[in-house]
């Protein structure tokens, strides 16, 4: 009798951390993960502070090899393997071997989908030149910081100024020192924030030093003798040695498509809470799945590297034949740009007034620390709540070091269903290295309920 075999597409976050959950609860599955890169369970959050060299090798990033998944755990783990086609109904896919050109037949009993999400690449002139890279893989960001060493730009230009645009510029401006121009065509950086609250990110970027062009779109690059050297903009040009393109990415599900899964929000692929796809012993995890924003109750899409692992868990288990479940997000993420922070969670203004929330918002700045206190850092908070009941919709912190990880206080109240009173009530630590007596959450929580005239 055949074992059971379990096939995962995909072997970062979710597809491994799947693979180690279902060979905890299914010892003698067959359990091979196929993985178009070279590489497999990698920290890609981490490949920026690689590119800037604050990470020595890109071994550091890696967590486990394919040798190590086979020695500990009994995984195979085949990179360089990209899986053409799957037939749900037959159980069965066509991979080709990226190495030697060759394809092949594999069969499943359960599937996994951990596709993740694929890098957005405008269709521009010049985009193929020496010089122009589009960060997305632990393998783009090793040529990345191959360019960058032994090339030695001196002239760096970032396209997109969201968390990848964020986190390069600073690689090449604050760390390494070189001349670095953020380009985005939007108004303001980082749109999953509020403008009010992104016009504080950019003056900054601008103070650290990184020249910051925005509503400014890209039309081509200017290239001469096989490389980049202008990047042209609706505006103009720019003179640069290098280009990264930190444009976002999106669902990477182009083949569980064709395998006639359903799919939901931006074309993520559609799951219930134990990442069930629609076709019978099919699951989905990580960057490609769809999720449930827990303020709205509606389908949800986000691309990260907590939910990624996240979901691989739920779907391992539940591929496992146990009875985990993965209830939702809030949306919490956070960046960095030299000595400033940023983070956000649960809905901006402008989303829940998409959702038809009625709500009130409050600015506030005050210091990460004591105001007495060496290394105090000004920071400002920013609160959404819904107008009449008080529940917290959503925040936004901006400032210095010490700022950001104050997100987290906002992710759990926003998950528990808390309203701003019982956010203010929150028996917090105070000392004051860390906080000011009353926590900056707590104090945007009184100024937003003070405006709704509960205090």
């Amino acid at each position: 009798m055949a074992k059971e075999r379990i096939v995962i597409i995909g072997a970062d976050a979710a597809g491994m951390s799947a693979a180690g959950q279902a060979r905890k609860l299914l010892p003698g599955a067959e359990i091979t993960a196929y993985e178009r890169s070279p590489h497999c369970s990698y920290a890609a959050c981490g490949i920026p502070y690689y590119t800037a060299g604050l990470v020595e090798s890109e071994t550091r990033l890696i967590a486990r090899t394919p040798g190590q998944f086979l020695e500990r755990q009994n995984i195979v783990v085949r990179t360089r393997c990209e899986v053409l086609s799957v037939n749900t109904d037959e159980g069965s896919m066509t991979v080709r071997d990226l190495e030697s050109g060759k394809e092949f037949s594999d069969r499943f009993d359960k599937l996994l989908f951990a596709t993740g999400a694929v890098p957005a690449i405008p269709p521009v002139e010049g985009s193929d030149a020496k010089g122009v890279f589009s960060l997305s893989t632990l393998e783009s960001g090793i040529a990345v910081r191959k360019f960058a060493d032994e090339e030695r730009p001196k002239r760096v230009t970032v396209i997109g100024g969201g968390y990848i645009g964020l986190e390069m510029a600073e690689a090449f401006s604050c760390i390494r020192g070189l001349e670095v121009t953020l380009l985005d065509k939007s108004p303001q950086v980082m749109n999953t924030f509020d403008p009010d609250m992104a016009e504080f990110m950019a003056q900054a970027i601008r103070e650290a030093g990184t020249e910051l062009r925005l509503g400014e779109g890209l039309v081509a690059f200017g290239v001469k003798d096989g490389r980049v050297r202008t990047v042209i903009t609706e505006k103009g040009e720019i003179e640069t040695d290098m280009v990264v393109m930190g444009l976002g990415v999106r669902p990477n599900t182009a083949l569980a498509r064709e395998a006639g899964l359903e799919l939901s929000v931006r074309d993520s692929i559609r799951v219930d809470g134990s990442m069930a796809t629609s076709r019978p012993n099919v699951w989905a995890a990580g960057d490609c799945a769809s999720t449930t924003h827990l303020i709205t109750g509606k389908p949800f899409w986000i691309a990260l590297g907590t939910v990624a692992n996240k979901t691989g868990r739920v779907a391992g288990i539940s591929m496992g034949g146990g009875g985990a479940s993965f209830g939702g997000v809030v949306g919490t993420a956070m960046s960095k740009h030299c000595a400033f922070e940023t983070a956000r969670t649960g809905l901006t203004e402008k989303e829940a007034a998409e959702h038809g929330f009625k709500y009130v918002s409050t600015v506030i700045k005050t210091k990460t620390r004591a105001g007495y206190y060496p290394g105090a850092e000004v920071m400002h908070v920013k609160l959404v709540a819904e107008k009449g009941t008080g529940r917290l919709l959503g925040g936004q912190i901006v400032g210095g070091q010490g700022a950001a990880k104050r997100v987290d206080i906002l992710a759990t109240a926003l998950t528990a269903k808390m309203t701003l009173q019982e956010l203010i009530d929150l028996d917090l630590g105070y000392a004051p290295p860390f906080s000011p007596v009353w926590d900056p959450v707590q104090i945007a929580g009184r100024s937003l309920l003070g405006k709704m005239g509960g205090e």
